[in-house]
């Protein structure tokens, strides 16, 4: 029989109108559209421009120069944060704790340098390193123990969220830190973390551009570096990819310690725009992290992913939270617009994914 197999091509071949005609090559040659289909984040920029379009329909107000550079904004302090969580989920893990761990890193900053009259970037400095403190702890519990990311970071949340409500309430006496615009450095500070330039009239906050680089640094980290194969061989198979040479532990590690960097980023944000931080805030942030690097196509099981897709997922989330006040509407349907956009992501996503690797 396996003659006759190898009869068939010499017949078969004179007619023929082309030598790919009777390979197999059931990904090289699909049609282009489900080529395009098949990266993660093409379903995730359609939904983006969905919502756009629908906003600038219903909400006029989207069509203002300055109404658009403050959704860009709002989007940037969700995506920024946004990629390394989407890193870490490509890497098969999750952190429950990113959220509060961005306003642990701005109390830190401020409580440093203000209760210790030191210049802001001692508290800058100190802040950086607590945040991959959290990260390094995280990473390093999670590979030790084998306990899933869930419970590891679950526990860290909850430290973390008492923590910074008492220790605030134990320094400052307050619930809030105190006012640190008139120390020394902090001008130099918030020209890096929280300042604003002006494009055609419109003031534009640096955040939207730290946002770009870094979405611009971590693609090129996944495309075209071996840490970012390793990150994904690790979210695939980590066992897999131990038998290869993958060095798991300090890939792991490391990931958490990149979402340990952002929420550090992202804290001397607000504390530099607003000179002050409330203990309290920063819980269900990290949801709304997770929720839009799932929105941007990476999966829950890791192993899938991209950097751009969470780009669109935060945008989404910014054209939806500014939006909905230009359009009029009750903010309370906040949250409800978002689980539903969350729903139909992931269903459109499913079904992208089915339809692309079809033959």
């Amino acid at each position: 029989m396996s003659m006759t197999r190898q009869a068939e091509p010499a017949v078969a071949t004179p007619p023929a109108p082309g030598p790919g005609k009777e390979t197999d090559g059931r990904t090289a040659r699909r049609p282009l559209a489900l080529r395009l289909l098949a990266r993660p984040e093409v379903g995730v920029f359609l939904g983006a421009v969905a919502v756009l379009v629908f906003f600038l329909v219903t909400a006029p107000a989207v069509r203002d120069g300055s109404s658009m550079a403050n959704i860009l904004y709002q989007s940037s302090t969700i995506g920024i944060m946004a990629l390394p969580v989407a890193l870490l989920m490509i890497g098969g893990e999750f952190d429950l704790s990113a959220g509060v761990a961005v306003v642990t890193s701005a109390l830190t900053a401020s409580m440093v340098s203000y209760q210790l009259t030191m210049n802001v970037w001692v508290g800058v400095i100190v802040a950086l390193v607590v945040s991959l403190a959290v990260g390094l702890f995280n990473g390093w519990m999670l590979v030790k123990t084998g306990l899933p990311s869930f419970l590891v970071t679950l526990g860290t949340f909850l430290i973390l969220q008492g923590v910074n409500l008492a220790v605030t309430k134990l320094v400052t006496g307050n619930v809030a830190t105190d006012d640190i615009s008139d120390m020394d450095g902090f001008d130099q500070a918030k020209a890096i973390f929280a300042s604003s330039f002006e494009v055609g009239g419109v003031n534009v906050k640096i955040t939207v551009i730290w946002w770009l680089v870094f979405a611009a640094l971590a693609t090129w980290v996944l495309i075209r570096t071996k840490y970012g194969n390793w990150i994904f061989a690790v979210g695939g198979n980590k066992h897999s990819a131990r038998a290869v040479g993958v060095p798991v532990t300090f890939t792991k590690i490391s990931l958490f310690m990149l979402v340990g960097f952002g929420a550090w980023f992202v804290g001397m944000h607000q504390l530099f725009s607003f000179n002050t931080v409330q203990s309290g805030e920063g819980v269900g942030q990290e949801l709304i992290y997770i929720a839009a690097a799932v929105i941007g196509g990476c999966l829950l099981t890791g192993g899938a992913g991209s950097a751009i897709g969470p780009v669109f997922g935060a945008f989404m989330f910014g054209m939806v939270q500014q939006g909905i006040v230009y359009a009029g509407w009750n903010p309370d349907w906040f949250k409800a617009f978002l689980g539903v956009m969350l729903l139909g992501a992931v269903l459109i996503n499913q079904w992208v994914q089915r339809t692309a690797t079809r033959r």
